[in-house]
């Protein structure tokens, strides 16, 4: 019966390893989870069974290409299958939702932000969900790498539309993460597939190299097969930039791709790159996740990685079409620093986690709202670490998510605004003209007031004026959209000692940053190892295979490699502190404190220093290389009031 649904709906004869023991789980109406490497068909574990489940399918994903991606693939077989993002016009949004209510789509593809959208709860209520799909799943642990406290909240909204099924996926978990999740989710430990990670087609190198021969080095491999499909990663987008053009100009037709780059010009070179229109890549870690390319025969990372786990991920992208890769490191130790700066970057410091404490304390409301775009410059804490923190005070039980809205909606007229009006009688017409009224026209688009409305028309509601403008969209009368998103909190207690809190709060960053520290030295140990390179991936995934050597690892060819620092750093003492930090001073006009001073330094960016336009003022990041604890102490020295 399985079979026979993968070769009608897919084409396929027969299933990879461990795609039938999880998809017949899930057709038993068990909840399972897939532990299964970069490219071994994760995907597939759930589009078959959502085509034989009663109802919708619902996928959780972080990876917005990911979801293109998928839909894409589904819609060439003809499966009913869309995705909810913000890069929809609100008439597609409408048109989507309207499928998934109906039953006609079998999959729909969320990211886990959506859970708290006002108007995707409602229309959530009205539909039939057979199956929640948790994509990336490892990001509910915080044993994991990439861990997201949103995702703490995936269990309870799992129970609150009462969902019977879920499936995890995720290509890096290790045993403790494995059972955390299944913890998290109440998934039977036995329910998990854990397929191996060893790759006999991958060639896995680490090439010890001073920093100055790297790209010499480089050029050197990419001209043994200039038309292989390659990736090259690299930390920084000014290093894509510079090695794309540096490959380039000397015949290799590369691009880079970063996520400074406009959408539309990521997307161009992702789909030609996939079409063979353009042989090399040279991205950060923004490029690659859920790229469906099989014959990819090169990934090589002029920059170490940031973990275990994300080198696990990234050679996963090559040779999915079981053909001979070529995958490798080169290693040296003069980068560390740069991807311990990316960690402490987003560590908030106390006084900002007090300030947001402060603000909770104060609020006269019950009912809090924010902007977060907003708030984050306020407080000068990154969007990712700010939602954290709010996820860490829903934790604590200080505030709970009611709901997101937007602030602002406005539309184009399709047809007259007489002829809506015209559509409806007696109670229904008077509304609708009132809220029409209470629109004003400005050359194109037309803005929506709705305090105006209520106050004119007193028997709405907030709720209402949405619905009927929803309703209008759906119908084709206007073009809706909405901007300005506000996300609002209840407020459960303000009893809290500020001090204690921000305390613990804090100590919940510094545990986090220590872990992703620890990922960083535990990978640079993992590359200057004395076994198999291939074995030791696989063990450290729980996967032992039985072999001492694989035979295709530089450690088995030449031996084990050691990392050197391959760039002199003179001392900090040596450089002229107040010349380089003499324009930023005066920029922040004297609001300077060692951790923003010591940012500057480090090239690690923060809200406050978009508003001060920091990037481009001299000296930023002139000691990127440098650790950030060694330059911050130096800073502190430097700052201390001259006796």
């Amino acid at each position: 019966m399985i079979e026979q649904e993968l070769q009608k709906y897919f084409g396929f004869g027969s299933f990879r390893a461990g795609q039938r023991e999880v998809i017949a789980r899930i057709v038993a109406r068990q909840s399972a989870g897939a532990i299964f490497p970069t490219g071994a068909g994760k995907s597939l574990c759930y589009q078959l069974p959502a085509l034989m489940l009663p109802h919708l399918t619902l996928v959780v994903s972080p990876l917005l290409a990911l979801m293109k991606d998928q839909v894409d693939f589904l819609a060439g077989r003809g499966i009913p299958a869309a995705r909810l993002d913000s890069t929809l016009a609100t008439d597609e949004y409408g048109r989507i939702l309207g499928r998934a209510k109906s039953g006609e789509l079998k999959i729909l593809m969320i990211s886990v932000e959506r859970f708290r959208n006002e108007r995707f709860r409602s229309h959530l209520q009205k539909m039939n969900v057979s199956l929640l799909v948790v994509d990336e799943a490892h990001c509910i642990s915080e044993w994991g790498h990439n861990f997201r406290p949103e995702y703490l909240k995936l269990p309870a909204y799992r129970r609150e539309f009462g969902i019977p099924q879920v499936l995890l996926l995720t290509a890096t978990a290790t045993e403790p993460v494995i059972g955390d999740m299944c913890a998290k989710f109440d998934v039977p430990r036995e329910n998990v597939t854990v397929t191996g990670f060893y790759r006999p087609n991958l060639f896995l190198q680490v090439t010890p190299i001073p920093e100055s021969r790297k790209e010499a080095h480089l050029l050197e491999r990419l001209q043994e097969s200039p038309k292989a499909p390659t990736i090259v990663y690299v930390t920084l987008q000014k290093t894509a930039e510079r090695i794309s053009d540096f490959l380039y100009s000397r015949g290799i037709i590369s691009c880079p791709y970063h996520a400074g780059m406009e959408s539309q010009e990521r997307e161009r070179i992702q789909n030609e790159f996939l079409a063979g229109q353009i042989d090399c890549v040279v991205a950060t870690i923004a490029f690659g996740m859920g790229i469906d390319k099989k014959d990819i025969r090169r990934v090589i990372h002029y920059d170490l990685p940031k973990s275990i786990e994300s080198y696990s991920q990234e050679i996963g992208r090559s040779g999915r079409d079981g053909g001979p890769s070529f995958c490798e490191v080169l290693a040296n130790r003069d980068n560390i620093s740069v991807l311990e700066n990316f960690i402490y970057g987003d560590t908030p410091e106390k006084e900002s986690v007090q300030k947001l404490l402060h603000t909770i304390q104060q609020h006269p409301d019950r009912t809090w709202e924010i902007r977060p775009i907003a708030l984050s410059y306020e407080l000068d804490i990154r969007v990712l670490p700010l939602k954290t923190l709010l996820v860490y005070l829903d934790m604590e039980g200080i505030i709970e998510p009611r709901y997101t809205r937007f602030d602002e909606y406005a539309f184009k007229y399709r047809v007259p605004p007489s002829d809506i009006a015209e559509q409806f009688q007696g109670e229904r017409k008077e509304f609708v003209q009132a809220v029409l009224q209470g629109c004003h026209t400005k050359k194109t688009w037309t803005h929506i007031d709705i305090p105006g409305i209520l106050h004119a028309y007193a028997r709405a509601d907030r709720q209402r004026v949405i619905v009927a403008l929803e309703y209008f969209s759906k119908k084709g009368w206007i073009e809706l959209q909405a901007k300005q998103e506000v996300e609002a909190y209840e407020i459960l207690t303000r009893d809290f000692d500020l001090g204690t809190l921000s305390g613990r709060m804090c100590g919940l960053f510094a545990t986090k940053e220590n872990q992703e520290i620890r990922r960083i030295h535990a990978m640079v140990d993992f590359f200057e190892s004395d076994s198999c390179i291939s074995r030791s991936l696989a063990r450290y995934f729980g996967d032992d295979i039985e072999r001492d050597g694989c035979g295709h690892c530089s450690l088995c060819k030449t031996g084990r490699a050691v990392l050197a620092q391959t760039v002199k750093r003179k001392p900090l003492t040596a450089f002229p502190f107040h010349e380089l930090t003499g324009e930023f001073v005066r920029v922040a006009r004297g609001q300077c404190s060692v951790p923003s001073v010591t940012k500057f330094l480090c090239g690690i960016s923060s809200p406050a220093f978009m508003k001060l336009n920091a990037r481009k003022l001299p000296h930023f990041g002139a000691l990127e290389r440098y650790p950030f604890l060694e330059v911050r102490r130096w800073v502190a020295d430097c700052l201390k009031p001259q006796r």
